[in-house]
């Protein structure tokens, strides 16, 4: 199941996305929570922290400007530019997937 949360600035889509992703990986489900906002705080929501998070968007500003390189596949995205967060969520900051693989 893929789930996207989207609205307007201010609507609570960072707290919903964290409400939804804890609930659902307390019930079991593998979840990867993908913070793609300009702004992103879904580390906070989730409880990762102000370091980690912090951690997570330098990450995200190095792939931006060319210091680092892309994950050539989304498991390896997870794995290098993620981050375990409470309740069996994985959480990662990012801007876009290169050469996305389907399904």
């Amino acid at each position: 199941m893929k789930i996207a949360v989207v609205g307007k600035g201010g609507a609570g889509k960072t707290t919903t996305s964290a409400v939804l992703a804890r609930a659902l990986g307390r019930r079991g489900a593998r979840v990867v929570a993908l913070d793609c906002d300009t702004n992103p705080n879904l580390g906070l929501s989730l409880g990762v922290g102000d370091s980690e998070t912090e951690r997570l968007l330098t990450l995200r500003e190095r792939l931006d400007t060319g210091e680092a390189e892309h994950a050539p596949s989304f498991d390896e995205i997870l794995e290098r530019y993620g981050s375990d967060a409470p309740d069996n969520v994985r959480l990662a900051v990012i801007t876009r997937i290169e050469n996305p693989e389907p399904g």
